[in-house]
C-alpha cells in the first residue's frame, strides 16, 4: 500500500460531501462553497433540499491520519452537473472513490456511480443517515442503485468523525483485497502460461 492515497467523495448535490470532509479531516478542511443566488434557480435542483444555502463550485480537501504509515487525502467533487467538468481533474491519481448518498434522493448518486464504474475506478457506497429520512436496508439500496454485489454499501453519518473514519477505512480494506485478488489472479495466469 502506498504512504498516501487520494480518495474522491461524490455523490448528488446536498447529499453531505463537504460535511463529510469537515468531519474526519484533522487539518483545517478547504472548502470552495458560495451562496446559491437566484441566478442558479431553475439550474441548481434543490428538490429534497430547500434549505440548503451554498454549494461547492470546485472541491473540498481534508486530510486524515489512519496510521503513521497511511494518510488519506479526501478530495469532494462538486454535486451539480454544471460543475462535473472538474471531476476529471480531481480523478486523476485517485485509488478509490466514496459515493455518499442520500435515500430522500436517491436518483442524485447515479452519475457519479456511472462516472467511476467507466473509469473502472474502485468505489463504496456511503448512505448518509439523515435526520427524519426513511432507512432501508443495504440490500435494498443495493438493488435500487443496480450495484454489483462486490460493490460495499455502508450506513454513516457524514456529521460524525468516527462513522466516516470507518467508511474510509472499509473503502481502503476494499481497495488493498480487489488489488491483493488481481495479483493473485496475474501471478496464476502467469503461471499457467509457463
Amino acid at each position: 500500500m502506498p504512504q498516501a492515497v487520494k480518495i474522491l467523495v461524490a455523490g448528488g448535490f446536498g447529499a453531505g460531501k463537504t460535511t463529510l470532509v469537515s468531519a474526519v479531516s484533522e487539518i483545517a478542511s478547504f472548502h470552495t462553497e458560495e451562496h446559491l443566488t437566484r441566478s442558479s434557480v431553475g439550474i441548481d435542483d434543490t428538490a429534497g433540499v430547500e434549505t440548503k444555502v451554498t454549494t461547492t463550485v470546485a472541491m473540498d480537501f481534508g486530510r486524515i491520519t489512519i496510521h503513521d504509515r497511511l494518510d488519506l487525502f479526501l478530495f469532494g467533487t462538486p454535486g451539480q452537473d454544471r460543475f462535473w467538468f472538474m471531476w476529471d481533474e480531481l480523478a486523476t491519481g485517485a485509488m478509490c472513490a466514496v459515493v455518499l448518498a442520500d435515500t430522500r434522493r436517491l436518483g442524485t448518486s447515479f452519475p457519479a456511480i456511472d462516472y467511476f464504474e467507466r473509469r473502472k475506478l474502485p468505489f463504496v457506497v456511503a448512505v448518509n443517515t439523515f435526520d427524519g429520512a426513511r432507512s432501508y436496508p443495504t440490500a435494498t439500496i443495493r438493488a435500487a442503485l443496480a450495484l454489483e454485489s462486490h460493490v460495499p454499501v455502508l450506513l454513516c453519518d457524514a456529521r460524525n468523525r468516527e462513522s466516516v473514519k470507518q467508511v474510509l477505512v472499509t473503502t481502503v480494506e476494499y481497495v488493498y483485497e480487489l488489488r491483493s485478488s488481481s495479483a493473485s489472479a496475474s501471478a496464476s495466469e502467469g503461471y499457467e502460461a509457463t
